[in-house]
């Protein structure tokens, strides 16, 4: 339901605001791609898998555990994940390690969490 606090009262467009704003707007493109990548952090086991593998790299045997849920359901997350390039993976020998692809994701991760303690 929209209340008239969230219009305005009367309609006044301003140019120069409008053309700045434009200036800096998404293509839809980058928003597509930005809209997904919050979509995949909008799942808690997907945040968590993220917040766990911020103290380093885990295989999934680990994180498992860590979680308490299985590897069959881990992995799934994880896939989701590593298409959209949060996390990196590496196989040695019979293990698969999973670390997050760069600090980027960290970064974004500690500015998400710190908004959320923050609010």
């Amino acid at each position: 339901m929209v209340t008239e606090l969230d219009r305005c009262e009367i309609e006044h467009i301003d140019p120069e605001m409008v053309r700045e704003a434009q200036a800096g707007l998404l293509d839809e493109q980058a928003a597509g791609r930005l809209a997904e990548l919050f979509r995949a952090l909008g799942d808690a086991t997907r945040v968590r898998i993220v917040s766990a593998l911020g103290a380093g790299e885990l295989c999934v045997c680990d994180i498992a555990a860590t979680l308490g849920m299985s590897q069959s359901a881990i992995s799934h997350q994880l896939r989701l994940l590593r298409q959209l390039h949060l996390v990196k993976r590496r196989k040695q020998g019979q293990m698969v390690y999973y670390a997050l692809d760069d600090q980027h994701v960290s970064a974004l991760f500690g500015e998400g969490l710190d908004h959320v303690r923050h609010g």
